[in-house]
């Protein structure tokens, strides 16, 4: 049983499993974070291009 508990608590075969899952959490929130960004910078884009086709005439749109 004491050999056992040795080779348990020396065993980290699980710990490399442990921070390539906390990687890609990270990078899977990064990629996230960065495609909500980019989708809110498109819109307002597409928003404005929208504006000045609909109304030239509206002042700061063109």
């Amino acid at each position: 049983m004491t050999n056992f508990l040795k080779t348990f608590v020396a065993d980290e075969s699980g710990a490399s499993a442990a921070e390539y899952a906390l990687i890609l959490i990270v990078i899977g929130i990064a990629i996230v974070a960065g495609a909500t960004t980019l989708a809110t910078s498109i819109g307002g884009a597409m928003t404005g291009t929208a504006t000045c086709i609909d109304d030239p005439t509206v002042a700061g749109a063109c």
